[in-house]
């Protein structure tokens, strides 16, 4: 075994977007696991909306990355040395495993994956924190009736198609926004919604309000909001009273900073769209699905035989290499993804 390891560290916080300077790849020691501890080789990593918002040293519900420390996130790989007797050699696990080639963690702080039942990519992406995030944000808070319409955006992303799906399974009508028409293609052809719009072909929030109104002749009863912008402001006039608003993140914002101070002037809005919530008599609801791991195992159970027979799709966009992620991280960002953005760290 190599007796170093390669890690990316945070070594500046970004203004705006992130750039190559804000991060440094370094070579360390291999760690020696002691007692309870396990140490990994990681094959994969996950890359999400999130971890901009680690970036910032800022008053969140977590706190920031701090600067020389290796940048956080989710991953799967297989150990290779154990000090807990609950995980042996050659078992594959997921584990908050950092942009690194390898990590030692607390074997409690591990799940163990089994690779015959599904990709272990998977546990990152459509059976992992993004699955579980559509799942909660939907069953939980946006409790959906036959006949409703939904609308979501970011459509092909691992919590978008999520929603998207299990909404259509419950008898919704589905309506998709998305970055691209090879996108808002694979929102209907794929993951089954009614109808998708690239958001890049209007001009502003009322000409995207106009082609949905098109689309939603009921009016919308579901907005599943994680991207903010320009498509929350062209959703917000078209909800239905006792319409709902599940909100797990606001990716167009992200950039801006913690509280989108130069979002584009959408904060001129707040008086408008704070008027809709009350008359319509909205139901918002902000969700961090890591307050929700008890309802994780109710998930799996649910969404992982779906998963198995192919009711439920998924779409991964896999880059290689460590030292991508930044670069694949700022297209993240961007929207230049095709469906859950992972990188293959082993080669």
């Amino acid at each position: 075994m190599d007796n170093t390891f390669s890690h990316i560290t945070l070594e500046r916080r970004p203004m705006g977007e992130p750039q190559d300077t804000d991060f440094k790849i370094k070579t360390s020691p291999m760690p020696t696991p002691q007692t309870g501890d396990v140490l990994i080789q990681v094959h994969y990593m996950s890359l999400d909306p999130y971890m901009r918002g680690r970036m910032d040293d800022a008053k969140s519900y977590s706190a920031p990355v701090a600067l020389g420390a290796t940048m956080e996130g989710g991953g799967v790989g297989q150990v290779i040395a154990s000090q807990d007797p609950n995980f042996a050699v050659g078992d594959f696990v997921f584990g908050m495993l950092g942009w690194a080639t390898h990590a030692c963690v607390k074997g409690k702080e591990l799940r163990k994956l089994d690779p015959t039942l599904a990709p272990i990519t998977t546990a990152l992406g459509v059976l992992g924190m993004p699955g579980f995030t559509g799942w909660y944000g939907l069953t939980e808070l946006g409790r959906p009736k036959t006949g409703e319409t939904l609308v979501v955006a970011a459509a092909t992303g691992p919590v978008g198609s999520m929603v998207g799906q299990l909404a259509k399974a419950r008898g919704l009508r589905v309506i998709g926004v998305a970055g691209s028409s090879e996108k808002c293609d694979l929102a209907v052809s794929t993951f089954g919604f009614d109808a998708c719009l690239n958001h890049n072909d209007y001009q502003d929030e009322k000409s995207l309000r106009t082609a949905l109104a098109g689309l939603c002749p009921n009016g919308v009863d579901i907005y599943f909001e994680n991207v903010a912008g320009k498509i929350m402001l062209a959703v917000l006039p078209l909800m239905n009273v006792g319409g709902r608003i599940p909100v797990c993140g606001m990716i167009s914002w992200y950039n801006a900073g913690a509280l989108g101070a130069n979002a584009s002037g959408d904060k001129d809005n707040l008086p408008k769209l704070w008027r809709t919530i009350l008359v319509n008599r909205l139901s918002v609801n902000g969700f961090i699905i890591s307050d929700h791991w008890e309802k994780y195992p109710n998930f799996l159970k649910e969404v992982a035989p779906h998963l198995a027979s192919g009711a439920i799709a998924y779409q991964e966009d896999i880059t290689q290499g460590l030292e991508n992620a930044p670069q694949a991280f700022r297209n993240l960002l961007k929207g230049g993804n095709f469906g859950k953005q992972i990188v293959k760290v082993i080669p």
